[in-house]
């Protein structure tokens, strides 16, 4: 039989996931809801289905729990994206729920040193201020007798050798294969890698090395016609069904075309003032969560150099779409056309 080990730095709050099959009759269902998706969806918070609806403050302690129970075993990212907006900005209700999921993972787990090292602990960081996996068996596949977790929380790993991974403390795991699983440069990473030159030569590399700014993640100030998506400062960086965020982008982009185009003009860019007021507004709803006190890829922690900010725009979608499209209709507020 073959060996697993698995290195565990960090341990996350991790979510079951359920994984029912489709057929027939539930894609019917699914799709007679149509023109309820499209009205809503565009408008929710992180552009799923479903939405924050319940207020902490409102509600008992038990009727708290009866919906955290309720919506856990929904086994999807309810939990996170759906439950109570306010785990991420009270540090109680961030505890509490915080808790709550400990206390699920604990209960997989019948080894206390499995616990240690795989339920985050009291103090480390909130629920849901890191993105949170959904899983299969995650938790009981440490259960196997082939399976080993190796700790590095205070013995990281040292180097890769000929035998395979040696740790600080000069101990050293043979191993025949190695998977990585180190993180990513998210919102700006992709972009950074492409040699993108604005006004003057202007590097759009060099600069978010610097700061990483833009304007409604679309465009950036000193690079006329740049149309980005997906990028820093908007819902689609990170927290938004990416399916509903980059047609929201595709959309408002292929619109601004269409209104150059209309009015002779051929050159768009932002102006520094409308790009200072974007990223003031975005910064300002970053500065009121958790996720900005964390670190995680979620404000670039993870890549050595990267300048500290929350990549997303955490606002909502709904309020994000909102506030592309009154830019668009108040003639491209914040931009210079030519």
């Amino acid at each position: 039989m073959g060996e697993l080990k698995v290195f565990v730095r960090t341990p996350q709050y991790v979510l079951p996931m359920k994984n029912p099959k489709y057929g027939p009759d539930e894609e019917r269902r699914y799709k007679a809801r149509f023109d309820e998706l499209k009205s809503n969806l565009p408008h929710t918070f992180t552009g799923f289905e479903y939405d924050f609806q319940h207020q902490w403050a409102a509600l008992t302690p038990e009727r708290r729990l009866e919906i955290l129970e309720e919506i856990h075993a929904d086994g999807s990212l309810k939990l996170w994206l759906a439950s109570f907006a306010e785990m991420f900005f009270d540090e109680a209700v961030s505890e509490e729920i915080s808790e709550f999921v400990r206390g699920k993972m604990r209960a997989r787990l019948n080894d206390p040193a499995l616990i240690d090292l795989l339920v985050p602990k009291p103090g480390d960081y909130g629920f849901g201020t890191h993105r949170v996996p959904l899983e299969t068996n995650y938790l009981e596949v440490y259960h196997r007798p082939n399976v080993t977790a190796v700790s590095l929380r205070d013995n990281p790993i040292a180097e890769i050798v000929e035998q395979g991974i040696k740790l600080a403390d000069g101990t050293v795991h043979e191993l025949d294969v190695i998977i990585l699983a180190t993180g990513f440069d998210a919102g700006s990473g992709a972009l950074s890698r492409i040699d993108i030159r604005g006004r003057d030569g202007r590097s759009l590399a060099e600069e978010w090395r610097r700061d990483i700014r833009t304007t409604y993640g679309l465009a950036k100030e000193g690079f006329p016609n740049l149309f980005m998506t997906g990028a820093p400062l908007a819902p689609s960086a990170a927290l938004c069904n990416m399916t509903t965020c980059l047609q929201q982008q595709t959309e408002w982009i292929s619109r601004c075309i269409r209104d150059l185009r209309a009015t002779g003009k051929s050159v768009i860019e932002p102006t520094p003032e409308g790009e200072a007021d974007w990223v003031r507004h975005h910064d300002e709803v970053a500065g009121q969560n958790l996720i900005s006190r964390t670190n995680s890829w979620y404000v670039g922690a993870n890549v050595p150099g990267k300048p500290r900010r929350v990549l997303s725009y955490t606002g909502g979608v709904g309020t994000y779409r909102q506030k592309c499209d009154e830019a668009a209709n108040d003639g491209y507020r914040g931009f210079r056309m030519g």
